[in-house]
């Protein structure tokens, strides 16, 4: 999991999945949207991304179709939710204790 963190906190390969949150698109078209890099280097970023499964990618003639995989994302989730939740925990009891003191 610690190669998929590394992978998306690059802030090209960030913003390619942005980019791709609601719509696929060609890794030429990605391409466009980084003036500053060159299209080897996007496609890079689109292999690291594919690697650890953060994306889908088809064959549509001579093209490659980008698309978010979901899926891939669904262990970094329950990362986050196992390691923010005790503490959310923490703080909402801590809220409500204040609270009843405040009313007493």
């Amino acid at each position: 999991m610690l190669e998929k963190i590394q992978a998306i906190s690059d802030p090209t390969r960030f913003a390619i999945l942005e980019l791709l949150r609601d719509q696929e698109m060609p890794a030429g078209k990605i391409a466009t949207h980084f003036p500053s890099i060159s299209r080897p280097a996007v496609s890079q970023h689109l292999r690291i991304l594919k690697h650890n499964n953060l994306l889908w990618e088809r064959r549509e003639g001579t093209k490659r179709i980008y698309r978010l995989r979901p899926k891939g994302f669904y262990d970094i989730y329950q990362f986050l939710e196992e390691f923010w939740d005790p503490r959310l925990q923490k703080l909402k009891a801590v809220a409500e204790k204040e609270e009843e003191r405040k009313r007493a």
